[in-house]
């Protein structure tokens, strides 16, 4: 096959059986040049489309739509200039762009050759850079594009853009030259763990669904992300929905399922728009559907739209809602691996997890292990948020440092503020301090610092951040998002918020810390699920590392950061 000047080899007799459309010899025409219109809902809400019709149009004008190809592609990483227009071969990146700055754009670039430098975004230049990360592979130093190799890249909305990059190759790989039990060895063989947080080695995980007795299984795409600050998960299906298509038809192959779900959260209306129109275009090519690949595999697929509630992140909550039941966490055992959706072994795995398997499959376990760390091989996508320079989606190897990532991806501090904390994995993650950011962020360091990772949420904190204020805040989504079905959760979310409400206001008194230690240790050890586990993450990580600081609000009455309303009455100071 010959796209855009590169030559892909295909697996060979792919043809779907409902299409005359043959992938092996399959030609695209040749352009000199691709432009890319970033369409996130931030973009598309600042007038992207309306750029991408100028776009159209203008080039229309000049006689140059047979050279240049435009194309609506997801978020491209970048939050300080949306939207964006980014124009390759050259990879020129234009910036806020505005539908009355079009015809400039193509005068100048498409049809004159020449920079236009009014447009440009503004650079990022590198700041504080660690001399042994220029040993590391990738575009910048140390990332290293897998599971978002190919979003902002490709036109989300066509298939054969997909497969003019590697889009299937993957299933193809797996269904003509593979056993399901050699698809799950190399998987094995990878190392790639669970990116939802818990880190659970995916390879086993899939052995387990395929070892579990009965005639139907399921797999489900956990695509519910409520985490605040994560949108990682949006921007995958978004930006390359078939890669989760292709990545869940390979492991129902792999498992023995011939159904499955994307469960997508409610807000995500576009990711939801664009998985369905990428399920429709690989059905009609016969990718989803019976006898893929001139294969006895047979897959469909399912969309179902969450109804806003965090705790269906759950994966036992899923499958409730997906059931039509109030979500709310089964209690364990068993597990959904043995008895998932209708009582049926299933495979519940979330977008991360999924948008690496059709690389490692590509390319090999040995290709996968060379990134990142030996017991956390392959990458990591973040998003970051807070008081730093640059925001935005990174994906770089596991084992990067806290370090690394303020100093070159986000480059650096806010001008007159002093990093002082970070929170990992959303509201479920950990509070790391200062004095752990040259931590390797991989499952095996975190774990033996006693903190976690989390879903990729970096929230950057400077000294204006107070942690009572924090933690209480925290409290308050956990209280709201508890679907009451266990005591320790309903009542100690209640109870730890109204104990951090009390030291923010100056009311604390002595006794209160010991009670929100009991608290947490009542959550942790008698919540039904990880929502109520997760609710004493920040009082624990709080106490443990700015213990100082808790008791200023207690014994002094006064915030060291100058955050918390402190209405302190003449009868406590007395």
């Amino acid at each position: 096959m010959e796209v855009r000047g590169w030559k892909l080899e295909r697996p060979a007799n792919i043809q779907s059986p409902t299409s005359n459309i043959q992938f092996k010899g399959y030609t695209m025409k040749t352009i000199r040049s691709m432009v890319l219109v970033s369409s996130d809902p931030v973009s598309l809400e600042r007038g992207a489309q309306q750029v991408y019709n100028e776009l159209l149009k203008t080039i229309e004008a000049h006689g140059l739509s047979d050279e240049i190809n435009v194309m609506l592609v997801g978020e491209l990483g970048r939050h300080d200039a949306l939207p964006l227009v980014v124009v390759y071969p050259e990879a020129v990146v234009y910036g806020p762009v505005k539908p009355e700055n079009v015809a400039y754009l193509v005068e100048e670039h498409l049809y004159k050759g020449r920079i236009a430098t009014a447009l440009l975004a503004a650079r990022r230049e590198l700041t504080g850079r660690i001399a042994w990360l220029n040993a590391r592979k990738g575009t910048l130093p140390a990332e290293q594009r897998i599971v978002l190799e190919r979003a902002g890249v490709i036109d989300p909305e066509s298939v054969e853009d997909a497969i003019a990059h590697d889009g299937y190759a993957a299933l193809g790989k797996a269904l003509t030259e593979m056993q399901p039990q050699d698809v799950i060895a190399v998987l094995e063989k990878s190392g790639l763990q669970g990116r939802g947080g818990a880190g659970f080695p995916a390879g086993l995980k899939w052995k387990f669904v395929r070892g579990a007795p009965g005639d139907k299984k399921y797999v489900i795409c956990n695509a519910d992300e409520s985490e605040p600050g994560t949108f990682k998960d949006r921007l995958v299906l978004e930006g390359d929905p078939h890669v989760i298509i292709e990545a869940l038809a390979i492991a129902a192959y792999a498992v023995g399922a011939d159904e499955g779900y994307i469960y997508i959260r409610g807000e995500y209306e576009l990711a939801k728009q664009r998985v369905q129109q990428a399920i429709a275009q690989a059905h009609e090519l016969g990718l989803l559907g019976r006898n893929i690949f001139g294969s006895n595999f047979n897959f469909e697929l399912h969309v179902h739209t969450g109804a806003g509630a965090y705790i269906c992140g759950e994966e036992t909550a899923l499958i409730e809602s997906i059931e039509g039941k109030r979500g709310e966490p089964r209690s364990r055992p068993p597990y959904p691996t043995t008895h998932g959706l209708w009582g049926k072994p299933t495979l519940v795995n979330n977008v991360e997890t999924l948008a690496n398997v059709p690389a490692v499959l590509r390319n090999g376990a040995e290709w996968y292990r060379q990134f990142g760390t030996p017991k956390s091989p392959g990458t990591k996508v973040y998003t970051i948020l807070g008081n730093v320079n640059v925001t935005g989606v990174i994906e770089v190897p596991m084992g990067i440092t806290l370090r690394e990532v303020i100093a070159i991806y986000a480059k650096g501090m806010k001008p007159g503020s002093t990093f002082k904390l970070a929170q990992t994995g959303g509201s479920s993650g950990s509070v790391i301090p200062a004095s752990l950011q040259d931590t390797p962020m991989d499952f095996e360091s975190f774990g033996k610092a006693g903190v976690s990772l989390g879903s990729g949420a970096l929230l950057i904190c400077d000294e204006e951040t107070c942690v009572v204020d924090l933690a209480r805040v925290l409290l308050t989504f956990f209280k709201n998002e508890s679907c009451g079905k266990c005591t320790p959760c309903r009542i100690g979310t209640h109870r730890a918020f109204d104990l951090l409400t009390k030291i923010s206001e100056g009311q604390g008194q002595k006794g209160d810390i010991e009670q929100l230690v009991a608290l947490a240790d009542t959550l942790v050890a008698m919540s039904n699920c990880g929502l109520g586990q997760s609710a004493a993450v920040p009082i624990r990580d709080i106490l443990k590392h700015f213990r100082a600081e808790v008791d200023a609000h207690i014994a002094l009455k006064v915030c060291p950061a100058g955050v918390c309303p402190m209405h302190v009455e003449e009868a406590v100071l007395a």
